[in-house]
């Protein structure tokens, strides 16, 4: 009996004696030093262990009170040393519970036949009738979601790593649901098939079912008033409160949905905060962020991103049914009001702005400003590369990282200028090259994928790429070796896992062990996306490098070469501070500014360059 031992006659009397009852008291087992004066009003079913009760817990903020068990029923539960246990409505059944816990007012909380505590569940992200391409569970990181996504038309490669992942949690599912050390449960009325890590506090909750919540001593969690979490799995330092519904999602580290916000079908990852609106199909990876109550997001994939308020996406095009989804690439907004009707592409830090009806594909225009009017959609390509809302965003994001250091599972590469996007500017420079090649000098409107530019914003927004492109590179090799790069590996393309900036070789590098049985487990490919990341400034040399030679028709870079680098990527950094200057002298102008406040960012932009 894992060290318990039978009660005493003595100890059943005394518990009798203070209103306890056991179907049959043989199957109630305890620890050596069990006091019996601890318990009061409880009901034994089953096999029912218990630690000691000889210390004080914290119940809250300054009060203590002692350990121990109080108007309850427990069928088939153990129960760890020094646990405050009362006024359980219905009864605690098939758990396991930890040391220190602090468990009162709860109605029902027990694990039933056949559950998997949300492990493993398939959800239908992007595609909302489709049959699913996420497997949620416990593990699951933004980047190995975007890969089963990316991957879920191919059969092999996502039956493999379904496969993997199936595996995982049947190798590691409980027959009994478990409390961990220290958890705080209180006035919540259901707790149905939930393994509960240490960290965590329930306060309020309707209803909690076939879940798991992860939490740790340095990465807690908090579930508060109202909240019902269904089919879902619930990851380190994430906050769910204030009545928020979550049904068949995977909340990923750090993240907070709160304010009546409902979810379905969807999943968030590192540091997403939710709040007001809604959410269906939606594949919200690292800082995706939504404050509002009319928004709705739906059928998109998203990655620092910001939602305004009536935002909205609309799944149905010609009634087929809800099926279309889109992309929203890294750092890209909405604006009050906006409304894109899927399927849409809308590249790397855009702003979209109005009603886009025309299912625009403007990746190869990134930084750009997608406007829908009356008389179309407009592209004003690079607009948003010298916006002092950019530049405030590239550097608090990496602030406003909340998880703790052994907690960041899923990664994060907040390089805004990486081979990712650069290798978008390029091809959006050659994009505007060609528009203007492909008419004479007199045309004033251009059309690309259905959206319109004028002259004026093209010629702008070639300059803006080059003085993107000038950076870059400057910052990448100004420091490095005049060396050949000792890999080619980032030469070529790269692509964005949901947050991490990879070459497209070692993803299709990654793709090919599963096909061929070389990563066999979960811990296999997270380890592959760590090493493909911790080689990120070998690949982005290599691609700079190349990207250099290939900008300044160039066959290697000598020093003299170097020193024009430099120069080119100095000029081009001083254009791109006094450009944010600019924006933010303009909105100051606005007159609601205080001026304190653009002194502040003033500041800022003469240190940025100082410092270099």
């Amino acid at each position: 009996m894992n060290g318990y031992r039978l009660l005493s006659e003595e100890e059943i009397a005394a518990l009798k004696q203070n209103g306890c009852w056991a179907e049959d008291w043989t199957n109630v087992n305890v620890a050596d030093d069990f006091r019996t004066g601890c318990l009061k009003n409880v009901n034994f079913y089953g096999e029912v262990n218990l630690g000691v009760f000889d210390k004080d817990i914290e119940t809250s903020r300054g009060f203590f009170r002692h350990s121990g068990i109080h108007n309850a029923t427990l069928r088939n539960v153990t129960i760890g040393d020094n646990c405050l246990i009362e006024n359980i409505g219905n009864c605690i059944s098939n758990y396991e519970i930890g040391s220190d816990c602090y468990i009162n007012g709860v109605f029902t909380m027990e694990t039933t036949e056949g559950a998997t505590y949300g492990n493993g569940i398939m959800v239908s992200v992007l595609n909302e009738a489709g049959d699913g391409n996420v497997v949620i569970f416990d593990e699951l990181t933004s980047q190995l979601a975007a890969l089963m996504i990316k991957y879920s038309s191919d059969k092999e490669v996502f039956g493999k790593i379904k496969g993997i992942i199936r595996k995982e949690v049947d190798d590691f599912c409980e027959e009994r649901g478990k409390v961990g050390y220290g958890v705080r449960i209180l006035n919540t009325a259901e707790i149905i098939n939930t393994c509960i890590d240490e960290g965590t506090e329930i306060n309020g909750a309707c209803k909690i079912e076939e879940c798991t919540i992860v939490g740790s001593d340095d990465s807690e969690v908090y579930i508060g008033t109202d909240v019902i979490i269904e089919n879902s799995v619930i990851a380190e330092g994430s906050s769910i409160n204030n009545g928020a519904k979550i049904e068949n999602c995977f909340v990923g580290e750090a993240s907070v949905i709160t304010n009546g916000f409902s979810a379905e079908n969807s999943i968030f990852f590192a540091n997403s905060f939710m709040g007001n609106g809604e959410s269906c199909a939606a594949f919200c990876g690292p800082f995706s962020t939504s404050h509002h109550k009319s928004t709705l997001l739906i059928g998109c994939e998203y990655s620092f991103y910001n939602a305004g308020s009536a935002t909205n996406f609309s799944n149905h095009a010609y009634k087929m049914g809800p099926l279309h989804y889109g992309v929203l690439e890294r750092g890209s907004k909405t604006a009050s009001g906006s409304h894109i009707l899927l399927p849409a592409n809308i590249g790397a830090f855009s702003m979209c702005m109005g009603k886009i009806t025309n299912h625009p594909d403007t990746s190869e225009l990134p930084f750009s400003y997608v406007i829908a009017d009356a008389d179309g959609t407009h592209i004003v390509p690079a607009q948003c590369l010298i916006t002092v809302g950019l530049y405030r965003d590239i550097r608090k994001w990496p602030k406003r990282d909340k998880r703790a250091m052994l907690g960041k599972r899923s990664i994060i590469n907040f390089e805004w200028l990486n081979p990712f996007t650069i290798g978008e500017i390029c091809k959006g420079k050659k994009v505007l090259t060609s528009l203007l090649n492909s008419a004479d000098e007199n045309t004033e409107v251009f059309e690309y994928n259905g959206c319109k530019l004028n002259r004026r914003a093209i010629l702008r927004g070639i300059t803006l790429y080059d003085m993107a492109i000038k950076m870059f590179i400057g910052e990448v090799i100004k420091n490095g070796s005049l060396e050949l790069p000792e890999t080619h590996t980032g030469s070529g393309e790269w692509c964005d896992l949901s947050g991490m900036v990879l070459p497209v070789s070692e993803e299709e590098s990654l793709i090919n062990d599963i096909k061929e049985g070389e990563a066999t487990t979960v811990l296999d490919i997270l380890l592959r996306f760590k090493n493909i990341h911790d080689e990120y400034s070998k690949h982005c040399q290599a691609y700079a490098y190349k990207l250099a030679t290939e900008h300044y028709g160039l066959e290697s870079i000598t020093a003299e070469d170097m020193d024009m680098i430099r120069e080119d990527c100095d000029k081009a950094l001083h254009a791109w501070i006094n450009a944010i200057r600019k924006d933010a002298e303009k909105e100051f102008a606005l007159g609601d500014v205080e001026q304190d406040v653009l002194d502040n960012m003033l500041a800022t932009l003469d240190k940025e360059i100082n410092e270099k």
